[in-house]
């Protein structure tokens, strides 16, 4: 499994770091800078208003179906022709009660006309997460890793065209942006959809009322737990655009999008990890092999790239987010610089909360969930009208290091993992060794993009120097099964 897990990790990291920086970095950045902050902190408001209540087009299938899967790769012929049809009801639900939510909180018409698009747009990327999932729990990995770039490369050929084709002699609109992707999303899921019959020996759409009560039954669970995840995670634009009123408010979240885009860059690499761990853990548990050396081996690969790149965003904020953006730098490098230090305790979600999702730990992982998006709420609430976007910054690098934490006390005390003091111990000389690093490179002459790369080349050999990765062990495994 280890094997199985490194070379797919691989290719995973190998395509999506090959078309999705290009797609964050030259479009989406290209997009913001073009259209101004304001205007794309509308899009980013309502963009994340979606996410909110993204659950009801899921209610977890995604995750169950996954592990079931992986566990039972039979039970793909049996479930998915009903499970298609499932999804389509609700995603009716899912824009009843969207636009219901929209009108309650006094969306305008030129907003509601944005929703349109950015809702039929999250309900196609969950159906191709489900149709994904099926692919992943069959652990057909490379076929998955193909599915997981199509969408951002249709969406570069697209908004290229648009941004530098001269097709159109107006300015670019951000609806042209929110076309583009739906247009993508519609190609991606029938791309998805032909594999995933291929694979199932699919006929036709099964109607059964009594197979969807079942499964939402056992679904419920998951649907709580990414419900509760999405709050403390999407809820922060929202905020911040309902409670700073007009422009202001407009610009703030314009701020925490420039600021959000390289922590969603980076998350990109954590959830590449959960992708392959969740039905790995899930298969490995059922054949009750011991975890506890993949365990050690994603957590050594996560925090090594973590550490890394939360402490080189603190101290080259101002670098960075001059290089990428033209209005409000000062204020992004504010916000990001407190913002990317999230990507450590994220990098440990997507590991120890990934284990206990596997595991069948809902119920603690719900609780825990449910006492973030508390916390989360509280601390925007007090701290947006006072710091603004910087206050949702620090809202969330608190909400992501209390949840960690927990899934890290939680996940030893039902595993009972050996404690290994001598890793922990190398692990706390690495944290203190890349920020001495760093600022010893701040003083340092020369142009900062040198210094940096000088600070992540530096550090990486700590990590070698310190062996939290043996490079040997991790060619040997991929060598050899």
């Amino acid at each position: 499994m280890q094997r199985k897990f490194l070379t797919n990790l691989g290719l995973l990291l190998f395509l999506n770091f090959l078309i999705k920086p290009f797609w964050i970095f030259g479009i989406d950045r290209t997009v913001q800078n073009m259209v101004g902050a304001a205007e794309y902190g509308t899009y980013f408001a309502i963009f994340n208003f979606t996410f909110l209540f993204n659950i009801i087009l899921d209610l977890g299938i995604t995750n169950f179906n996954n592990r079931n899967i992986a566990q039972n790769n039979h039970l793909l012929n049996k479930h998915f022709s009903s499970i298609v049809i499932l999804k389509m009801l609700l995603g009716v639900a899912y824009v009843i009660i969207l636009f219901s939510a929209a009108l309650l909180v006094g969306y305008n018409l030129y907003q509601l006309r944005l929703l349109v698009f950015l809702g039929i747009n999250q309900f196609l990327i969950s159906l191709i997460f489900y149709l994904r999932s099926n692919v992943s729990g069959l652990l057909l990995f490379k076929t998955d890793s193909f599915l997981s770039i199509l969408d951002r490369l249709l969406m570069i050929g697209i908004c290229g065209a648009l941004l530098w084709g001269n097709f159109t002699s107006q300015a670019f609109r951000i609806e042209w942006f929110v076309y583009s992707q739906t247009l993508a999303y519609l190609l991606t899921a029938v791309v998805a959809f032909l594999v995933v019959i291929k694979k199932a020996a699919f006929k036709r759409l099964s109607w059964s009322r009594p197979f969807f009560l079942l499964i939402i039954k056992q679904s419920f669970p998951y649907a709580i737990l990414v419900l509760l995840m999405m709050f403390y995670t999407r809820v922060d634009s929202v905020m911040i655009e309902r409670m700073i009123p007009g422009t202001v408010g407009e610009k703030q979240v314009g701020i925490y999008a420039s600021a959000y885009r390289l922590l969603d860059a980076s998350n990109m690499i954590a959830y590449l990890f959960s992708v392959l761990l969740l039905p790995i853990f899930s298969k490995m548990l059922k054949v009750r092999q011991s975890i506890e050396h993949m365990v050690k081996l994603s957590t050594s690969l996560l925090m090594m790239v973590s550490v890394i790149m939360a402490f080189g965003s603190f101290f080259y904020c101002n670098e960075v987010m001059g290089l990428l953006y033209k209005e409000h730098v000062r204020e992004s490098a504010e916000v990001f610089k407190f913002l990317m230090g999230c990507f450590i305790p994220i990098s440990a979600t997507y590991i120890f909360g990934t284990l206990l999702t596997a595991n069948g730990n809902l119920k603690e992982m719900n609780l825990m969930s449910a006492s973030a998006v508390i916390i989360n709420l509280l601390l925007n609430y007090f701290l947006i009208p006072r710091f603004m976007a910087l206050g949702s910054a620090f809202a969330s690098l608190t909400t992501q290091v209390f949840i960690a934490t927990l899934q890290i006390l939680v996940v030893q005390r039902i595993f009972k993992f050996k404690v290994d003091y001598l890793f922990l111990g190398r692990v706390l000389i690495f944290v203190a060794g890349v920020l001495v690093i760093n600022i010893l490179s701040k003083e340092l002459p020369g142009a900062w993009i040198y210094r940096f790369l000088g600070m992540v080349i530096l550090s990486l050999g700590l990590a070698s120097l310190l062996r939290l990765v043996h490079l040997r062990s991790v060619l040997a495994i991929v060598r050899n099964e």
